[in-house]
Formats: C-alpha cells, sequence, structure tokens
C-alpha cells in the first residue's frame, strides 16, 4: 500500500537500477525488497530484485523471486532471459535450456533470448547448439560485440581455432575498448602457439579492466610458460592484491619466487598457502605444494581441493561425451595409451624411450602415445614414434583429445603428467578409458576420483605413507623410474674452461631451481665454509636470479665466487659435466629425480637425505637399487657431515666414484629389460582385474 510520501515505482526500479550499475548489490537487494511491499505487482521491481539477488550469488532467491516476475508477465522478454539466467546459475542448465527454448517458440528468433539460450548450451557443454544459437542471435542483432564474442568462445570449445579468432576480432571491430574480448583473443593465441601476441592481449584486457584480477594471473601465467619469470610474478602479485585470496595466484607467485631465488617473503607467502589449504579457503595448484615443507596429508588435501574443483567443471562435458567401455576379448593384448607433454628431447622422453624399446617387441602389449606438444624433430621423438603408435594431439583440445584416445579403444591409460607440466587433469576427468593410471611425472596422489592407480614403489610410498595415497597403489619391486640406457655422455671439457678449480672439490646440484630453498642451501653453505677451495656448480637460473643467489652466499660467509653456473645445454653435453663433478648434495623436500638417475649414469655420486614424503625419496630408492645406501642420510646433520668428509677426502671420492662404475653395470638400476618385464606385470594385472570384472586393488609386484 503506497502513501503520498512513497515515490513512484519507477523511481524506486531507476534507484535500484543505479545501484546495482554501482556494484551496490546488497543496497540494492535491500531497495527491491522494500519497494516490493509498496508495489507488489510491479514487474520490473521484482525483476530487479531478482537480478540483485543472482549478482548476490543467491540463484535459488532469484528464482523464486523472478518466478514470481514471470507469473506477473508471462511474455516479458527480459524476465524471461533473467529467470533462464537464474536458472543457469542455480546449476539447472538442462532446466534453463526447456525454458528458454519454450520463450523462443514465444518470440521466435529473439536475440535476447538466443543470446541466454547459447550461454546455457555452454553450461552443459552443448557447444555446437550454443554455436548455432549465438549464430542465429547476430541475425538479429548484427552489431552486439557480446554475441560475437560468445560465439568465438563457441568456436573455440569446438576446436575452430582461427573461426574462433575471426569472431573474437569482429568483436573488437564493434567495441575496441571490449576487454573480454581481448581476454578471449589471449586464450586463442596461447592455443595457437603464439605466447608473445597472447601476453599483450592478456596485457591489454588488464589495462582496460585494472580491477578484474582474472587478467593479471592469465598474463602472468602466459609469461611464466614463455621463461619471462620476473614479469610473471609481477604479474601475479597484482592479481594477489586484486584478489588476496586468489589460491592460483598465491601459489604461483611464490613457487616463481623459488624458481628465482627471490627469497623475501618466502615464509609469510608459505604460511598464507599453507593456511588456505587447511582452512578450504580457495585451491591452490598440487604441484607448486611439492616443494613446501609440508607432509604428505597436506599433500593429499592440496590434490582432493584441486581435484574436487576439475570434477564439477568438466562434469557437463563428461555427461555430454559419455563413455562407454566394451570389455576387451580375454585373448586380446592390451592396448595401453601414455598421455604427456614431455614425448621429446624433454625429462619424461628420456626416462621412458628406452623402456618403450623393450615393450615394442612384446606382443601381448599395444602401445599408444598421445603427445600434447609437437614434434620436436629430435632423437627422443623419432625412437619413441618407431617403437609405439605416436598419436600427434598438440592441435586438439581437451575434449577432442579424449574422443580419440577413447576411440582408440585404449584399456590402460597412463597419465605421464599428473599435475605437472600441461596438467592432463580436465582430460582425464572425462574419463577416456576404462583403466586409469598415474606413474612418473607427478611424485604424489593425484586425490582424484578419475585415477584408480599410482605407480611407485616401496621407498618412494612406503607402508607409512600408504594412508595419503587415495588411488590404488601399484609398487614395482624396484625403483618406479626408469631411464634411458642407451644415453650418450659426451667427452667434457676441461673444468677450467667449465670456471671451475682444477684442484679443489666440486659439489654439484643441477636441481630446479624451486627445490633448492633457503633451508638446502644453507646446508650447502656450511659444508663449503668446511671444505677449503671447494666450491658449488649450480643450473643456471634465470633473469636476476644468480646475483640474488651469490649475495645470499656472501651474506652466509663464503665468497660469491665459489658459486659457479653452467648454462643450459644439449642433454648429452649437460651429461658431460657430472665428470667434472666430485660430489650431487641433493635438495629437500623436493630430491633430484631425472636429474639424479642422470649424475649417476654419468658417474657423479648424489648425496641424498631421505624425506617424508613421495617428492623428497625419490633418490632414495634409485640409491637403494644402485646398492650405494651409505649415500642415504636420514637428517640434515648427517648430510652435512657425510658431504664435508667426503669433500675433504680425494681418496674417499675417488673410491666411491670407482664403485658407482662398477655398480652402474653390475645392480639393476639401468637394466630397462628388469623394468620393462615389471611395468608389463603391473599392466597385466590391472588389465586382469578389470576383465574379469574385478575393482582395482593395491598391487605389489
Amino acid at each position: 500500500m503506497t502513501d503520498l510520501f512513497t515515490p513512484s515505482s519507477q523511481v524506486l526500479a531507476q534507484q535500484i537500477v543505479e545501484q546495482i550499475e554501482r556494484g551496490a548489490f546488497d543496497a540494492a537487494e535491500q531497495a527491491a525488497s522494500d519497494a516490493r511491499r509498496h508495489y507488489p505487482d510491479d514487474v520490473e521491481l521484482a525483476r530487479l530484485h531478482g537480478v540483485a539477488l543472482l549478482q548476490l550469488q543467491r540463484p535459488a532467491d532469484a528464482v523464486r523471486v523472478l518466478e514470481e516476475a514471470s507469473q506477473l508477465a508471462p511474455k516479458s522478454v527480459e524476465v524471461q532471459c533473467n529467470l533462464g539466467s537464474a536458472r543457469l546459475a542455480n546449476g539447472d542448465a538442462d532446466g534453463a535450456i526447456e525454458f528458454l527454448r519454450a520463450a523462443l517458440r514465444q518470440s521466435p528468433g529473439h536475440p535476447a533470448i538466443l543470446l541466454t539460450l547459447g550461454n546455457a548450451l555452454m553450461a552443459a557443454a552443448r557447444f555446437q547448439h550454443a554455436r548455432e544459437s549465438y549464430a542465429m542471435a547476430t541475425h538479429g542483432a548484427p552489431d552486439h560485440p557480446g554475441l560475437r564474442l560468445n560465439l568465438a568462445a563457441a568456436e573455440l570449445e569446438l576446436g575452430n581455432v582461427d573461426q574462433a579468432r575471426t569472431h573474437a576480432d569482429e568483436a573488437l571491430a564493434l567495441h575496441p575498448r571490449f576487454d573480454a574480448a581481448y581476454a578471449l583473443r589471449g586464450r586463442i593465441l596461447q592455443t595457437q602457439g603464439n605466447g608473445a601476441e597472447a601476453t599483450k592481449a592478456w596485457l591489454q584486457a588488464e589495462r582496460l579492466s585494472p580491477r578484474n584480477p582474472q587478467y593479471p594471473l592469465a598474463a602472468g601465467q602466459v609469461m611464466e610458460d614463455g621463461g619471462q619469470l620476473a614479469a610473471a610474478a609481477d604479474a601475479y602479485e597484482r592479481a594477489l592484491r586484486l584478489n588476496p585470496n586468489d589460491g592460483r595466484a598465491l601459489s604461483q607467485l611464490l613457487f616463481l619466487r623459488r624458481r628465482l631465488w627471490d627469497w623475501h617473503d618466502l615464509d609469510d607467502l608459505s604460511n598464507r598457502l599453507q593456511a588456505a589449504v587447511v582452512d578450504g579457503t580457495t585451491v591452490v595448484s598440487p604441484f607448486t605444494m611439492l616443494a613446501e615443507d609440508v607432509d604428505a596429508a597436506m599433500h593429499l588435501k592440496t590434490a582432493k581441493a584441486y581435484a574436487a574443483v576439475i570434477e564439477e567443471q568438466t562434469a557437463p562435458l563428461r555427461k555430454q561425451q559419455a563413455f562407454s567401455h566394451a570389455k576387451p576379448a580375454p585373448d586380446s593384448p592390451i592396448r595401453v595409451g601414455f598421455v604427456a607433454d614431455g614425448f621429446n628431447d624433454h625429462a619424461t622422453g628420456l626416462l621412458v624411450v628406452a623402456m618403450f624399446e623393450v615393450l615394442a617387441n612384446d606382443e601381448d602389449l599395444d602401445l599408444h602415445l598421445f603427445a600434447t606438444t609437437p614434434d620436436d624433430g629430435g632423437s627422443i621423438r623419432r625412437r619413441l614414434a618407431a617403437a609405439t603408435t605416436m598419436h600427434d594431439l598438440s592441435a586438439l583440445n581437451h575434449a577432442q583429445v579424449a574422443q580419440r584416445i577413447h576411440d582408440t579403444g585404449v584399456e590402460v591409460l597412463v597419465d605421464l603428467n599428473g599435475y605437472s607440466g600441461r596438467d592432463n587433469a580436465e582430460l582425464f576427468a572425462l574419463r577416456p578409458a576404462p583403466i586409469q593410471v598415474n606413474w612418473l611425472a607427478y611424485p604424489g596422489s593425484m586425490g582424484a576420483p578419475w585415477m584408480d592407480y599410482l605407480v611407485a614403489d616401496k621407498v618412494t610410498v612406503s607402508d607409512e605413507l600408504r594412508a595419503h595415497v587415495s588411488e590404488k597403489l601399484v609398487r614395482l619391486p624396484r625403483c618406479y623410474q626408469p631411464n634411458d640406457n642407451t644415453r650418450e655422455v659426451a667427452q667434457p671439457p676441461s673444468r677450467a674452461e667449465c670456471g671451475l678449480p682444477e684442484q679443489g672439490t666440486v659439489f654439484a646440484c643441477f636441481n630446479n631451481g624451486y627445490k633448492i630453498n633457503p633451508a638446502a642451501f644453507a646446508r650447502m653453505m656450511l659444508v663449503l665454509q668446511q671444505v677449503p677451495d671447494s666450491v658449488l656448480w649450480l643450473l643456471s637460473g634465470v633473469d636476476d636470479a644468480n646475483d640474488r643467489l651469490r649475495a645470499a652466499a656472501s651474506a652466509a660467509g663464503i665468497a660469491p665466487e665459489r658459486l659457479v653456473f653452467l648454462p643450459r645445454l644439449a642433454h648429452p653435453e649437460y651429461l658431460s659435466r657430472y665428470l667434472n663433478a666430485d660430489l650431487f648434495l641433493d635438495t629437500l623436500p623436493y630430491n633430484a629425480h631425472t636429474t639424479a638417475s642422470d649424475a649417476l649414469w654419468a658417474g657423479c655420486p648424489v648425496l641424498t637425505c631421505t624425506g617424508h614424503t613421495f617428492a623428497g625419496r625419490v633418490a632414495t630408492s634409485l640409491l637403494q637399487q644402485l646398492g650405494l645406501p651409505e649415500l642415504i642420510c636420514e637428517d640434515e646433520e648427517a648430510f652435512i657431515a657425510m658431504a664435508t668428509q667426503l669433500g675433504n677426502d680425494r681418496e674417499a671420492l675417488a673410491t666411491l666414484r670407482q664403485h658407482l662404475s662398477q655398480q652402474r653395470t653390475q645392480s639393476s638400476l639401468f637394466d630397462m629389460k628388469g623394468f620393462a618385464g615389471d611395468f608389463r606385470r603391473a599392466l597385466q594385472a590391472m588389465s586382469a582385474r578389470y576383465r574379469i570384472g574385478r575393482k582395482p586393488a593395491d598391487l605389489d609386484l
């Protein structure tokens, strides 16, 4: 009921619109609720009330209010579109689609309804129908830039990258300052492998909309992929200032600080990250957590939270693809697929190539490699392609890759990336194969409902760590990590040519920068203090990282020139440098993995300390199988004492290198025929359980 002092409904509606446009959604919702008590039959007030509730992320309440508005004006296109959007936000994409199709029958060809319908179809992963809806809408609203942009997004999901770029450019022609169009252009360019132009597009989106934290985050990710680490760190900082609770920006900033040996505020960032995971307030990259000094329980918690988001995001597409898996004939070979971004001259390819060459002669296995990066023209790719059936899927998106894998009829699908490198989580969440396995690159549990098995060994995942693995555990009777026992070690240059002393002890650590944290570096500095004339040989960092580490050495009382940096080299040349190193000093909480086996293969002893997580126990597994348990330390004090003792005893180092030379040929660590046999038995055991209808189970071979 109104009185003389109550403004008209039109005045109240205008006030609510202004509040919504200012982002004052709480005030708008309260004002709309109050206004409707005076004008209960006013459609516009009810509609604006629903819009405010939708902006407040109260979709169930928005649906209720907009349904009231729809009863008041069943033919209002605005109400129908808002109600469709509210149903979509409330998690009912299918219901929204049916409702909007009914509205379209009342108003055929109406661009607003077609636009909203397209949005609902996109959310339901019905991308082809969404494209059709957006395309029809453009006929009624040819100058609407948002429609062109949505059409571009649909084409991108369908894998039509060139067409997507055309429509994004059309959107920008209509609206040259359209930040979302620059953002989508960035995605498209990134898909096309043009990182430099993608970065420019994201940064332009950020300039046009400086309060949107997604833009600097995306720019940072592209720059990080392109090796512009300092610029990427700056971008992550900007994103974090805009959204302090963004776990992705926080975890990537922390990880880049570690890569850059930029240790200011490191403890604060790490504590924030751990607190966020414990509280469940945000989701962070599980891979970045591996470099933090936390336990296996924290690793699993991080992975489970990350996997839950992926599972929810991929649910519509999984429903659309709805893969089913026919049981293979009992006597048919096991068709095994391996997915990786590293089937090139890359750590993954270097580790697995010799194993695949052995398995290539096995008639009971049918091996397929699914490469998510293009052929680099190198020898590893050629060897892998000769030993298996190679599928180059680098130009396809996750949905297309999943379809190709499913069409290939793979029974056991192995993820060689996990949460590292080009994360395959979205692909594996679509369930393209009946048996899915986590192995090799990601040292830990993925915490994912789509992953059936984790392949490890009894050292990397001991009985005590079993509780922190969500997959069923397959433990090989040897170190889980294969090696290429044919790789060449080039003739090295002299020590002097490498910038090393001719006589002093050369300690080496060619681990990735993020593994050399302040605590690991402090241990190394203590060793240098106690071994006169020794140096520490490191893999060169990027940007100003080397200078920062030299400054840290100086602060620890070590002359900065006692740090020597190795540039990036071709693999045979890199391996040759180990011949000039006396002892490899390992790191915690993240050990040397491929790097440790490289050092051992080239004849350089590795001193390690056993950690409390999978990532910190790999070098221990390698050394145990190699028959060098004396190089495994249980704590930091023992590590420093052993490194100091060996560094001051040239004869002991020579004896150790001679012993390593013997063990390299006599132990089973580099026996790829034996490794291939064990891995074959693991695949057969997984397949056998599936073929007789048994669920996955722990398997100790």
